[in-house]
């Protein structure tokens, strides 16, 4: 019987980040190709990009209730158009033959962080999860990074054998932000002792950027499954780490974590 692979595609990799709710389409369905050449039982977790972030930072979505704010329609739109940018995602997976099914987290999940609560959905085939606006029974509502899914849905159900990060644009984790890196500048493998400068676009994103997923990643490989970080935009990368060859990207240990 084939593992489990549980694989996120971040919200830079499958959106244009800096245009209010755009798909990058190309990059969708070439990574639901790539899931219909596997024999791997897959959990997709996506993220929001241009879908979420954007409406969220403007409306301070991810601290919960604050007066004077209306948050209300902020919380409905960013939902709905997570479940736009959702219906993208099934519909190229389902292009490809994939046997699919979706769960919108505000429909199951409660709270924010690694410690929320709700039953993980699980399907017989592909399951596809994401970050979204969720109620909170402290704060009302807050955002639920799709890194956190990755987490409790890796070590919490059966038979997984790797976690697979696809971001956009980098190989990687590198030591100094994209724009200054030269081609030695990849970390092949990253413990949570070493450091490095991550680019974090503090006015668009959320939910902690490259560095709540390393944290994250360390989280899991404390539990003894493999983690690595990759370039999704490399259909060829995106198929090797789920089947678990060789790969150009980070892997990533707990050392201490």
């Amino acid at each position: 019987m084939a593992g489990t692979v549980v694989i996120k595609w971040g919200g830079g990799l499958i959106t244009h980040k800096d245009q209010l709710c755009t798909v990058n389409l190309e990059i969708i369905r070439s990574l639901a190709e790539v899931c219909s050449k596997t024999s791997k039982k897959l959990v997709i977790v996506h993220g929001a990009g241009s879908f979420g972030h954007l409406k969220a930072k403007k409306y301070r979505l991810a601290e919960g209730r604050i007066s004077g704010i209306d948050q209300d329609s902020a919380v409905i739109d960013v939902r709905n158009d997570m479940l736009e940018l959702n219906s993208v995602v099934v519909k190229e997976l389902r292009s490809f033959g994939l046997d699919v099914q979706s769960y919108s987290p505000h429909q199951w999940a409660n709270g924010t962080g690694a410690d929320f609560t709700g039953e993980l959905p699980l399907h017989h085939g592909v399951t596809v999860v994401y970050g979204d606006v969720v109620d909170d029974d402290t704060k009302e509502f807050g955002i639920l990074s799709g890194d956190d899914l990755m987490l409790r849905y890796s070590i919490e159900i059966p038979n997984v054998e790797r976690a697979v990060f696809a971001i956009g644009g980098v190989d990687g984790i590198l030591r100094v932000p994209p724009s200054k890196a030269g081609p030695d500048d990849l970390i092949e493998v990253w413990t949570p002792n070493m450091e490095f400068e991550g680019e974090h676009a503090a006015d668009i994103d959320v939910t902690g950027g490259i560095g709540l997923k390393a944290t994250r990643g360390a989280m899991i490989a404390a539990t003894g499954i493999e983690v690595v970080l990759i370039n999704g935009e490399i259909p060829e990368r995106v198929l090797d780490a789920i089947e678990g060859k060789s790969v150009i990207g980070t892997r990533i240990e707990s050392g201490n974590c």
